[in-house]
């Protein structure tokens, strides 16, 4: 232990030196515009039309500033020019575009606008068949009250540059002798539903779920939790593990409720994360919440420059490890308390949101909405009462164990 606390210190030291030169570099293009293939338009009944055609998929966000008007879009690593930027504009709304880095690594374009436009809709289509992605997004009017409100909302800038935090890799494990603290993570949110079927959004299932988990968990003596994300509002994922992080939590659990097609998915599974898929199904659940991050606008590429690789991976050897503890503790917790299981409820995917390499990180799937049982039982609140009482079950038995192996390490 005292080995790797100072393999810490030494790697962190060197790291403040590294990122202080990355900072002086120029920028690398990551993705070029197609600017023939690209176009800003006026819409027919009023409006802006975009369609940017890339060399390849990149993270973006797109919010709106006023005093003067304007549309602000950042992206990861875009090569453009202002000229080129002029080209692609047919529009008496939009005009002087203006167009630079904004910061190392992420570039900015900014367009005046002569009258209020909100977005509509944002999203991203990749291209399969040669690597390549368009950006459409649609502005529509609305009145300067409403777009003055609207800007004034700060963007998510957690996902720009996410905060290495190096003494949390020795962070201090549980030995029994305090209450434990709970990140609870609800899936999605704000402009990223989740799954929608038969009118119900996931991002809705999956708050209002976490809300219960957080009071049961907050009326024992052993436990205490708070939720990344508390109300319906977009979070990116690297946002969820800097909240958790920043919160001092001992686990994180994120809860979901995906759908896949229907008769291939049903019932409860606990996920702990990994570069290899468990089966089909759960490489495409991992790829799908990861998707609906990049398309809401969110750098999901991990940030670690090959120094801080290492570092991490030191601290991933033993969190990974309780992870896989943890995981079987809430399968046999949830077992017990629903007296049902999958035949396999425990699997593994190379979920984001579970990469933190100092919190003990478990997925939670609910249920599938295109599972007609999974969605009445998670709008039963019996049910939920249950499947709750299985999870604060299995943290209680994990605890034990993970805090008896936590004082042996430190004898």
């Amino acid at each position: 232990m005292k080995r790797t606390q100072y393999l810490v210190k030494i790697f962190a030291a060197f790291c403040v030196l590294f990122a202080s030169n990355a900072q002086a570099q120029e920028l690398r293009a990551l993705s070029n515009v197609d600017t023939e293939n690209s176009s800003i338009s006026d819409r027919l009944f009023g409006g802006v039309s975009i369609k940017l055609a890339l060399s390849q998929a990149i993270p973006f966000r797109i919010f709106t500033r006023s005093a003067p008007n304007r549309v602000i879009l950042d992206f990861r690593e875009l090569a453009w020019n202002s000229a080129a930027a002029e080209s692609i504009v047919d529009s008496e709304v939009v005009s002087n575009l203006r167009f630079g880095v904004f910061q190392p690594g992420w570039t900015r374009l900014v367009l005046p606008i002569s009258q209020p436009l909100l977005v509509q809709s944002a999203h991203m289509e990749l291209i399969k068949s040669d690597g390549t992605a368009k950006l459409f997004i649609r502005l529509g009017k609305t009145d300067q009250k409403k777009f003055d409100a609207a800007s004034t909302v700060k963007p998510d800038t957690e996902w720009t540059q996410e905060e290495v935090q190096f003494e949390t890799v020795s962070r201090q494990r549980q030995t029994g002798d305090r209450p434990i603290l709970v990140a609870i993570d609800p899936g999605h949110g704000g402009i990223d539903p989740g799954a929608v079927v038969s009118g119900f959004n996931e991002k809705d299932l999956v708050l209002a779920f976490a809300t219960e988990l957080r009071e049961a968990l907050s009326k024992t003596d052993q436990f205490d939790a708070f939720l990344t994300r508390d109300g319906d509002y977009f979070k990116s994922l690297t946002g969820r593990i800097s909240t958790a992080r920043k919160g001092d939590a001992d686990i994180l659990i994120s809860l979901h409720a995906d759908a896949l097609a229907e008769g291939r998915a049903s019932g409860i599974t606990v996920y702990t994360v990994s570069n290899k898929a468990s089966d089909e199904a759960a490489a495409q659940l991992a790829s799908q919440l990861d998707r609906s991050d990049l398309l809401a606008g969110v750098d999901l590429s991990e940030q670690d420059e090959p120094v801080t690789s290492v570092l991490m991976d030191l601290a991933r050897v033993e969190t990974n490890a309780r992870s896989m503890e943890l995981a079987g503790k809430l399968v046999a917790g949830i077992a017990q308390s629903t007296q049902r299981s999958r035949s396999r409820p425990q699997l593994a995917a190379a979920f984001t949101v579970l990469k933190a390499p100092d919190i003990p990180s478990v997925l939670i799937e609910l249920g599938f909405l295109t599972n007609k049982t999974d969605l009445r039982n998670l709008l039963n609140d019996k049910w939920r009462v249950i499947v709750q009482r299985g999870i604060i079950q299995g943290l209680m038995d994990w605890s034990v164990e993970d805090a008896a192996q936590a004082r042996l390490l430190r004898k």
